[in-house]
Formats: structure tokens, C-alpha cells, sequence
């Protein structure tokens, strides 16, 4: 339901009618609900063209308005702005219609696209730790909510399987005689252990080179090693997916081995548009007016990060026919992926319609607003932050009321993980932010538990009234409109957040309808004793779109809602 867009067009008509022979800045939310429901701030901007004082033109565009259908009135306040309130009648039908449909009104994009989100990028051979945490939450919910509206979205999962490191691995894992069926864990130390034999042993450290031409030349002995040593790791990485309700899969991996045979190609194609210049024996593309190059080949003949990264650019423009590809990568690679994206584009791998955008997020800090780490300085595992959060649901349900040992279990799983997705969710992205058990698990505020307790407050509504929701929305006073409102702005809210690739955006919509539904709900009483019938069923109806839009914008961050809590 796009309600901003139908009230654009009463102002389109009004400024035909006025014989205003411009296009009119769209309509913007109304800051405060005495300025109505939306403001119409165009009149400034048309001043100077048509050498009017802007009250004068806004006086005009009111004559000509139309009051009859979506928009009912309309006032000129300050040097020309226009505030506009929506006609209850129409804003009760539109709700009552949103309420029927499985969407809650919001419509599939007319013309999906293909998109390639490129996310998580999990270290192969050591535990996911917080660093990987945000770019697995926003990168799915992004891939979640780009799915919702339509378009066709390929999750890619862009891990380091190639290089040095492997030869090193698979040499320790043979002279040690073992198969590659070990723990993760015990592979983590495994690698600190090949590590050290390969900086502390020449002989070693040559063995484990050999091992990497094997490796790329095809050897078949060597491949078997590295795919056993491969599963392992990616069997972790799905344990901690799980645990995050996220929908990677190892399908959706795309590692930088399978761009291998590619590489050579991307070189000699860039040398063939004379796009190369070599320095210091490196080949490399030059910008003008910028003193450090991308450097797509060594002087050893060896590729970089750049190069596959090129490589998966034409694989995912001209192959899978991406027209948006989206990096949600830490935003220190800002730099890098500029460089990139710049290359790909000027020498034609990537055409000019693509979309290519860097999804940038800040660091998770601690409270002390340092890099979070563990009390003596390690890296924190990502598996081990998620236990403690379920551990800390526990504690926060316990104190609320008394549940089966299976009850806790169940809910603590759904809010201890959906509070430190939400967490995440719920800031500007591009913002570095504290990481604080007590804020994400608070009840109150912009949380999970918040939304999730909200969702669960309906839902002893509709079990202590017993029976069939179902009538028109009447509306009767000034909240009722706000919420009938505010409901229908859910798909404006999506389609800005998809645009913007910013989840946070989805949040605080969500933060405040449910602000919004807890004043409708003290002070509108539903179940309350002398209620007139049509006015229960009508808030009962309100009601019942609340907690569906709560859930549908929860399942979008990837987030359960409970039915009780």
C-alpha cells in the first residue's frame, strides 16, 4: 500500500489545475501529528522559478487540491508549506483490504530484478568470530527483504579456500598421518600448530609451497585433503547459520578457487584494452590522479584479492546476470571496493546498467568503546557469543514468570538470538557500535524483547476474547487514524530500506509502531466491558494487523516472535 504515492498524485493534479508546469517534490512523513500526516514542501523550491512568493503558490495548489477521496484536508502553515490529513474513511477501507491479503498490501515489485548479495565470508580453518557477525545478520536480512519485494536474490558466500596457507595445512595434516575428521576446535589449533612448523622450519615451509602448486595444478591426492579440510570447516560455519536462523547454504558458497581458471583472463583481457602498466614488476591499472593502483598480478606471476574480485564481477554481471550486486563487507574495505568497481566498469566487465554497491558496516565495540575482544585479548567466537545470549534470555524470562524447563528452553533460543540480531539491525549500519547484554535484553526501548513482547501482548488479546476476528475498521479517534496510518506505510518503509540496503530502517518503523500501539491500546479499550461491538471488532482488527506486520517485519531480520511471554 503505497500511500505516499497516491497522495504525489492528488498534488500532480492540483498542480495541472493551478497550470504549474513542473514535476512536485514528493511529499515527505509529517514530523509532528498536528502538521497532519503528510507535508507538501515543494512551494519553496518553485519560488524562484515562477517569481511567486511561496504562499502564493501554495495557495493555489490548495484551491485546485482534491478533498474528496485519500487526502480530506489541507492547511498552508509557515512560508508555504502545505500539511495534508488522509480521509479516515479511506485510510479504514485500506487497512481492512491489507488485513485480508497474505502481503498485509504490500505488492511484488512489477519489475524484479536478479540481485547477488555477497555475504558472511567466513576464515576457513579457524571458528566465525564477531567479526563475521554483522556482515551475516544485515547480509541476510538484506537478501530476506529484496526476496519479500520481488526480485530474484543468489546469496553468495565469497570464502578463502586458495593460497599458501592450504599447502601449509594439508603438509602438517600429512606428516602427522591424520584424515581431517578432528573438531573444528581442534583444527583451530591444528593451524596454530602448522603455523609455527612453517615459520620455524625452511624445509617445512618449501613442502608446504609444493603442496599449493599441487594443489592448483590438480593433484588429486592433495584435492582430497583440502576438500576434507574444506567440509570441516563450512560444517562449522552451518552450525553457527543454524543458530542464526540464516539462510546461507553450502550451495550458496562461491569460493575464490571457483574463479581460479578465470584469473589469467581477467589479466590478459585488461593488458588487451591497455588498461596495464607494470611497476616494479607488477602489473597493474592506474587511475588519473591517484597515486596507488590496483595491482591484478605480482611480478612472481601470483593474482590478489583484486583479481578475483574482478573475476567474480563479470562472473556475476554477464553469467548470472546480476543487475544489482551487493558487498556487505566491513567498511575499511571502502577503498578497495571503490578501486573495483571503478575497474569493472571502465574496461566493460561489468555493464553500466549493473547496480554495484558496498554495503559497508562499523566495528562491534565493548562498552569501554574498544574492538570487542575476551577478557584477555582473544578473538571472540561467534558460536560462543551466541550460547551466552540464549544463557542470558534464560535469566531474563525467569524473572518475568514461571515457564517448563521446555518453555525456557524454546523461548530463550528465539529471544536470546533475536536480541543480538536486532541489536545489530537496529543501528546505522556504517556506525561502529557498543556491544550491551543489558540494553539488547531490556524490554523496554528499541529491542527485540520489546517488539517480541508486544507481538505477545496481541496475542493474549485475541486468546482472552475467544472468538473469530473479523469486521470493518471504524475509526474514531485521533490515535486510531495514526495507527491505521502508520500500518499503511509498512511498504514504503521496505521498499526505502531496499533501497538504501539499510535494515535500520525497518527497526525503528517497527520501534515505533509499536509506541504507537501500546498508547492505542491504554487508551482505546478493546475487551473492556460497555465497548460498542463494531468498535471492539474494528480495534481487535487493528490489533490483529499490528502483530502481523510485527511478525513480517521480524521475519525479514531473520527474527521469531513468540505467542507467549
Amino acid at each position: 500500500m503505497k500511500l505516499k504515492e497516491e497522495v504525489n498524485k492528488v498534488i500532480q493534479t492540483a498542480f495541472q489545475k493551478t497550470g504549474i508546469d513542473a514535476q512536485p517534490i514528493s511529499v515527505s512523513e509529517a514530523t509532528k501529528p498536528e502538521f497532519g500526516d503528510y507535508q507538501f514542501n515543494g512551494a519553496m523550491a518553485l519560488s524562484k522559478e515562477l517569481r511567486k512568493n511561496p504562499r502564493e503558490i501554495a495557495s493555489g495548489i490548495l484551491e485546485n487540491l482534491d478533498l474528496s477521496g485519500i487526502v480530506s484536508k489541507a492547511e498552508i502553515a509557515g512560508p508555504g508549506f502545505i500539511n495534508l490529513w488522509l480521509n479516515d474513511s479511506v485510510i479504514a477501507e485500506k487497512c481492512r483490504e491489507a488485513r485480508e491479503d497474505k502481503r498485509l498490501g504490500v505488492s511484488k515489485k512489477s519489475a524484479p530484478i536478479k540481485v547477488v548479495v555477497d555475504y558472511s565470508g567466513p576464515n576457513m580453518a579457524k571458528q566465525m568470530h564477531v567479526g563475521h557477525l554483522r556482515s551475516t545478520i544485515i547480509g541476510d536480512t538484506l537478501s530476506n527483504l529484496l526476496e519479500f519485494l520481488g526480485d530474484e536474490v543468489i546469496r553468495q558466500n565469497h570464502i578463502g579456500d586458495w593460497g599458501t596457507q592450504f599447502g601449509m595445512l594439508i603438509a602438517y595434516l600429512e606428516e602427522r598421518g591424520e584424515d581431517g575428521s578432528g573438531s573444528l576446535k581442534d583444527l583451530e589449533q591444528f593451524y596454530k600448530d602448522a603455523k609455527k612448523r612453517f615459520d620455524e622450519d625452511e624445509a617445512f615451509a618449501d613442502k608446504a609451497r609444493e603442496y599449493v602448486v599441487k594443489i592448483q595444478s590438480g593433484d588429486e591426492h592433495c584435492l582430497n585433503l583440502w576438500q576434507k579440510f574444506i567440509d570441516i570447516s563450512l560444517g562449522h560455519c552451518e552450525e553457527v547459520y543454524d543458530k542464526l536462523c540464516v539462510r546461507l547454504t553450502r550451495e550458496d558458497v562461491k569460493a575464490e578457487s571457483f574463479y581460479n581458471e578465470d584469473l589469467p583472463e581477467v589479466v590478459a583481457d585488461l593488458a588487451e584494452e591497455g588498461r596495464l602498466k607494470e611497476s616494479e614488476g607488477a602489473q597493474c591499472v592506474f587511475f588519473e590522479d591517484e597515486e596507488i593502483p590496483v595491482i591484478v598480478q605480482k611480478g612472481d606471476g601470483g593474482y590478489l584479492y583484486a583479481t578475483t574480485d574482478l573475476a567474480a564481477l563479470r562472473y556475476r554481471a554477464n553469467i548470472l546476470g546480476a543487475k544489482r550486486i551487493s558487498y556487505v563487507v566491513d567498511a575499511r574495505q571502502g577503498e578497495h571496493f571503490r578501486q573495483i568497481f571503478k575497474v569493472a566498469k571502465m574496461s566493460g566487465f561489468v555493464p553500466e546498467d549493473v547496480k554495484l554497491e558496498h554495503v559497508a558496516f562499523g566495528t562491534m565495540m565493548d562498552k569501554g568503546g574498544k574492538p570487542f575482544k575476551t577478557r584477555d585479548g582473544g578473538t571472540v567466537k561467534l558460536i560462543d557469543l551466541l550460547d551466552e545470549a540464549v544463557v542470558k534470555a534464560k535469566a531474563a524470562i525467569k524473572e518475568k514468570d514461571d515457564y517448563s524447563e521446555e518453555e525456557v528452553e524454546r523461548l530463550a533460543k528465539i529471544i536470546g538470538i533475536g536480541a543480538v540480531k536486532y541489536a545489530d539491525l537496529s543501528i546505522n549500519r556504517e556506525s561502529n557500535y557498543i556491544f550491551n547484554w543489558d540494553k539488547m535484553l531490556s524490554f523496554e526501548g528499541n529491542t527485540s524483547l520489546y517488539m517480541q513482547y508486544a507481538y505477545a501482548r496481541i496475542q493474549s488479546i485475541f486468546r482472552r476474547y475467544g472468538g473469530e476476528i473479523k469486521g470493518s475498521v471504524v475509526i474514531t479517534d485521533v490515535l486510531e487514524h495514526r495507527l491505521g496510518v502508520m500500518l499503511l506505510r509498512f511498504e514504503e518503509v521496505l521498499d526505502r530500506a531496499a533501497e538504501d540496503a539499510a535494515p535500520n530502517q525497518i527497526t525503528t518503523y517497527l520501534y515505533e509502531l509499536v509506541t504507537l500501539f501500546m498508547r492505542f491500546y491504554e487508551q482505546n479499550p478493546i475487551l473492556k466491558e460497555g465497548v460498542d461491538e463494531e468498535v471492539k471488532l474494528s480495534r481487535l482488527v487493528l490489533a490483529d494487523m499490528t502483530a502481523k506486520t510485527i511478525k513480517q517485519g521480524l521475519d525479514i531480520l531473520g527474527i521469531d516472535v513468540v505467542d507467549k511471554l
